[in-house]
């Protein structure tokens, strides 16, 4: 079975109103395929609404929060693009309050109306400060044609995430990120090679961009979909990648039988060998306490 998918690179800017930004979502998916099976954003793709709040000179980390107002806009624009092209969109990630708690969480819509949600289990210790509390829940979704789990940024960095989404049945695990340098990128970026890897899974992984003046933190790095590294795919596992910093859309098809097969019969069949030797793990469990 092929999947179509479309790996956005999103430069978040500065914006008048949520309008700016429907236009700027809009104006993205005229480059979208309409027969792809998944789009892709990044990690708090709505960073750049700040802007549009009275006094973002003076916001600090702390202020982050203040995106969740524009929750239901964020839902609404995006499941209506999502049913009228029939299309999964995992819109990437943005700030949502239940109560009086804050969280960083991924949507992901179906394209019949309907959505899921990811909230993110781990924390960046630079997220401190964003208020934003973590999720408990590692769910594997059967949205579109293939099983599908979302990532997001410092979540691929711990391997217990995707080899619990493995296990669970997923085939492609999206990966939105927002990394504010160069060290940071690469380090999410070589972590979702090594989860595609050890549990032979595709890794889509889309980190947004931009650099504003204010308080906002600069997104660095680029998008990629990412295969476990043998035949039949590319030696080095990237599939297909964008340029550093620059407005891109990227679209790969991914054939989900192969990942089946090279489990059973490849030259490294990680996802079994990893567990054939249970016991063996065993023997150390203290030091994993």
């Amino acid at each position: 079975m092929d999947v179509k998918i479309a790996n956005v690179q999103f430069q978040f800017k500065k914006y008048e109103s949520f309008s700016d930004f429907e236009k700027q979502i809009l104006g993205i998916f005229e480059n979208v395929p309409k027969d792809c099976d998944y789009v892709l954003f990044p990690e708090l793709m709505t960073i750049g609404l700040l802007t549009t709040f009275e006094g973002y000179e003076n916001f600090t980390s702390a202020d982050n929060d203040k995106l969740h107002v524009y929750l239901e806009e964020y839902i609404t624009l995006f499941n209506s693009i999502a049913t009228e092209r029939k299309q999964a969109i995992i819109a990437g990630t943005t700030i949502e309050k239940e109560g009086e708690q804050y969280y960083n969480t991924a949507y992901i819509f179906d394209g019949k109306g309907s959505y899921a949600k990811h909230r993110k289990t781990h924390i960046f210790p630079a997220e401190a400060a964003w208020k934003t509390q973590e999720g408990d829940v590692l769910d594997v979704f059967e949205i579109g044609p293939a099983k599908i789990a979302v990532a997001t940024c410092y979540e691929i960095e711990i391997p217990e995430i995707p080899t619990i989404y493995s296990r669970k049945g997923a085939e492609i695990i999206f990966c939105p990120s927002y990394t504010f340098t160069e060290h940071g990128f690469w380090r999410v970026r070589h972590c979702a090679e090594s989860r595609a890897i050890e549990n032979q899974v595709y890794v889509v992984h889309s980190p947004i961009i931009g650099n504003i003046e204010g308080s906002v933190e600069p997104g660095f790095g680029k998008c990629s979909i990412i295969t476990p590294c043998e035949p039949p795919w590319v030696a080095d596992g990237i599939v297909i990648e964008s340029q550093v910093d620059t407005d891109d859309v990227l679209v790969a098809t991914l054939n989900i039988d192969t990942l089946y097969d090279r489990r059973a019969n490849g030259v490294a069949t990680t996802y079994n060998d990893r567990f054939r030797r249970k016991a063996l793990y065993q023997k150390y469990e203290e030091v994993m306490k």
